[in-house]
Order: C-alpha cells, then sequence, then structure tokens
C-alpha cells in the first residue's frame, strides 16, 4: 500500500513511518525541508516538500495514495505570545481542514486523523470513554486548537470522509523532545524540585502508539473514535515508579493549590518575560490537579490494542536517558 504521511519528522511520525516501512508499504513523508529528514529518507520513504498550512503543495504527492495518515500537529504547553498561538491554530485548525479536504477531493479511501485526549480538556478525575463531550473553556491553546481541529473530523466524518480518529494520551519513550522528557531528565539528575498531587495522565508508549495507528488504518471502522491511551497514573505515581527503576531519589509532593497560586502569579509576568514554558502561567495550571484521562476498551476490542505497563515503558526510556547522560554505559 501507499500512505501519505504528514508529521513523519516527529516523535510519534517518525516511530509510524518506520513501522509502515517495516510492513512493506511506501510512505510518501511530507516535510518541510527535506534536507533534515535523513531519517526518513534512510529507511526509504519517499520524502516530498510542502507544508499542511499549504494546502496546494500536498496535491500532487497526495493524488494516488491509498491512504493518509494525517500526524502532523503543532504541541506547545506554555505558550506565552499571540506569535505562538497563531501558529497553533494555522497548523493544528487549518492544517487539518487543508489535509481533509484534500482527501475528499482526491477520493482517498481511508485515513487516520491524530486527535488526542486534551480535546477533553480536564476531565475532573473521571476515565472518560469516546461518548464523553466536553463543554467549557480549554486550559491551554493546545486543547483549544485540537478540539476544533477534533471538531472539523466529525464533520468531514458526518459529510461522509472514510476517516477514523485516534486520541492518544501522553506519550513518551525514546526520541520524545516534549516537556514529558524535560521532567524525566529533571528528575534523573536530581533537579525536580517538586511535584503536583491529583494531576494523572493516561500514559502510553510511542511505539503502542504508532501500532495502534497502523492498526486503526488496517483494522478500524470508518467514522469511529478510538481513545489509545495506555494506563492512568498521576505524576506522582509515575515518578515512584521511576524511583522504583533507578534509585533516584523522589521530589516533594505539593498539594495543587500551591501550583494554582503560582500560576496566578505568574500570569503577572509571563506575557512580559521569557520564562520557560515550564513555569508559565498556562503550564502550572495543567499540574494544578488536572487530568488527562482516558478508557482504552474500545481500541482493545476493535483494534487489538495492547499497550504495555508504565514499569515496562518507563524502564527502557529511562535507561535510554540515562545512557545519553553518561550514567550508565
Amino acid at each position: 500500500m501507499k500512505y501519505f504521511l504528514t508529521g513523519g519528522t516527529g516523535f510519534v511520525g517518525g516511530y509510524l513511518a518506520k513501522l509502515l516501512r517495516k510492513e512493506g508499504h511506501e510512505v510518501v513523508a511530507l516535510v518541510r525541508n527535506p534536507n533534515a529528514a535523513n531519517d526518513l529518507a534512510a529507511i526509504g520513504c519517499t520524502l516530498v516538500k510542502g507544508d499542511v498550512t499549504e494546502k496546494e503543495s500536498m496535491r500532487a504527492d497526495m493524488t494516488g495514495c491509498d491512504g493518509v495518515f494525517h500526524v502532523a500537529g503543532w504541541y506547545k504547553v506554555g505558550t506565552r505570545t499571540r506569535k505562538q498561538r497563531k501558529e497553533g491554530t494555522r497548523i493544528n485548525i487549518d492544517g487539518t481542514r487543508n489535509v481533509l479536504e484534500l482527501m475528499r477531493d482526491l477520493g482517498i479511501k481511508k485515513g487516520v486523523y491524530t486527535s488526542t485526549l486534551a480535546v477533553n480538556s480536564d476531565t475532573k478525575g473521571e476515565q472518560v470513554d469516546e461518548n464523553y463531550h466536553f463543554e467549557g473553556k480549554h486550559i491551554s491553546h493546545y486543547d483549544h486548537t485540537k478540539a476544533e481541529a477534533h471538531k472539523i473530523a466529525l464533520d468531514f466524518i458526518k459529510k461522509g470522509l472514510p476517516l477514523v480518529v485516534v486520541m492518544p494520551g501522553l506519550i513518551y519513550g525514546p526520541g520524545d523532545t516534549s516537556s514529558v522528557r524535560t521532567t524525566l531528565i529533571q528528575y534523573l539528575k536530581g533537579k525536580l524540585p517538586i511535584l503536583p498531587r491529583k494531576t494523572a495522565y493516561s500514559w502510553a508508549h510511542v511505539e503502542d502508539i504508532a501500532q495502534a495507528h497502523y492498526d486503526a488504518m488496517l483494522k478500524g471502522k470508518t467514522g469511529e473514535k478510538y481513545i489509545i491511551a495506555g494506563p492512568t497514573h498521576s505524576i506522582l505515581d509515575a515518578i515512584g515508579i521511576a524511583h522504583r527503576i533507578t534509585g533516584k531519589r523522589q521530589p516533594r509532593a505539593v498539594n495543587p493549590g500551591v501550583m494554582r497560586f503560582m500560576s496566578y502569579f505568574m500570569s503577572l509576568f509571563d506575557w512580559l518575560l521569557p520564562i520557560p514554558a515550564d513555569y508559565t502561567s498556562e503550564n502550572l495550571r495543567i499540574l494544578s490537579g488536572a487530568t488527562y484521562i482516558g478508557a482504552n476498551t474500545k481500541a482493545k476490542e476493535e483494534l487489538g490494542y495492547d499497550p504495555r505497563s508504565l514499569k515496562e515503558g518507563l524502564s527502557t526510556t529511562l535507561w535510554h536517558e540515562m545512557r545519553l547522560l553518561g550514567m550508565v554505559k
């Protein structure tokens, strides 16, 4: 099969590209800069220059493909500037509309769109399923833009587009470049001062997420949504598991109210000062006891989704990072 892939130079997209090539498929990978996509070229992907925010840049290369994986997305938690928010809107909302419009116009047989549990924002401790619908104000601009893109995808489905929507939770693993990796490295270096109570995620290893995307293309029912989140753990639980794996000291736990106060305090300054993303008011709001959690029962039953435990996934991830840091050989 011939698949058109957006986001191939990203974390999930890179793992998915490797899996597709391993399974013998042709991969047409959309990249903004082919010279910065050597890893994709090395595994035999066909690199095509383009951008999801420029619809016509994708038309010729998407033509004739059997399926589309739209994985590309803007992921920044802790935005401070109007420019950053505008970029998120262009990529997540406008980019998704562009890709799906082309799928429709070109008669692509099937597509898989990467949404997220963040469209549900803070679930207040409830492990929700695919029928849950969030109403209210989102905590972050990322949540907002992905929620709007999610609505666009569902609207295309209503109009007959053969699309499957997958919804990961927190994704981790070797090669991550997000704030999750930053937190793990700070922990390994003993520089993680405090951790919030109650804040929780559904943690999935990137290899399991890539496999779930592939299975959604092969076995997913068009028009359906699948939560492909991993097991649910609080941040405290996760670092506790990391402590048992590495023996590194655990940071002090604080109540959500402390993080809420810090969020309010930083809101007075982060629009003005170059504050690191981890300490912006937006990021601190998320750490104030928010839960981004979901039930993967449907994906297990219909896709055969089988995510590994957090202990198993963190073990390989932490040892990988420790080798990079020179802590182990």
